[in-house]
């Protein structure tokens, strides 16, 4: 009797989770995830082709030019800007502009690939993917430009608040838009490697 007292116990205290050591907590299994999704987008760059790795530098140079001389990060006649350039404002500009090229040769399908089913969770992936990588463009566009030279900044807030609440966020703004621009771009290499698994329907048994 005392050896089944004390088994009851054990099992309450085991199916009550505090004692079971055979399941995983959720911060290591979101480890795990994160480790694996990682692993999944390291595969899908190395099965890029040479086709991929052009359109990721053409798009990289082209997004860089773009926002740089939007946002005078070197002199050009077209654009002028009042307050110089910080030294971050560089490696934000030039990371973002790679992370965007890069997410952008994601979308060059490889020859033999098949389409991706319309209304499916690839195709939600990609278009929550396209967002955040838009959403990290602007972001970064914001963050490298002249706090009082960006027209939306000066209607909103004035030259005055312009520099002394719109500038000193702007190195946040610029590492909030390369994390948005990294997500974007590893959902994307994931989802070229990883196949979705629908779930099963059940399965009626009738019984004769």
């Amino acid at each position: 009797m005392p050896g089944l007292i004390r088994f009851g116990r054990l099992d309450r205290v085991s199916h009550s989770g505090g004692m079971d050591a055979s399941t995983p907590s959720s911060p290591s299994r979101q480890s795990v995830r994160l480790l694996v999704t990682l692993q999944q987008a390291r595969a899908a760059l190395q099965m890029w082709g040479r086709r991929q790795f052009l359109v990721a530098l053409g798009a990289t140079v082209g997004i860089a030019l773009i926002i740089g001389a939007a946002t005078v990060m070197f002199p050009n006649p077209i654009f002028g800007r009042e307050v110089p350039t910080v030294w971050w404002n560089y490696p934000v500009w030039i990371l973002a502009s790679i992370l965007s090229g890069m997410l952008v040769a994601t979308y060059v399908r490889q020859p033999g690939a098949p389409e991706t089913p319309q209304d499916s969770e690839a195709e939600r992936t990609e278009r929550r993917s396209g967002r955040l990588g838009m959403a990290g463009g602007i972001l970064a566009w914001f963050a490298v430009g002249c706090p009082v030279c960006n027209k939306i900044v000066l209607l909103a807030l004035g030259s005055a608040g312009a520099m002394t609440w719109f500038a000193p966020v702007q190195p946040f703004m610029g590492l909030i838009a390369l994390a948005l621009t990294s997500v974007a771009l590893v959902w994307r290499l994931k989802g070229q490697v990883a196949c979705p698994v629908s779930p099963r329907k059940p399965v009626s048994v009738v019984a004769s």
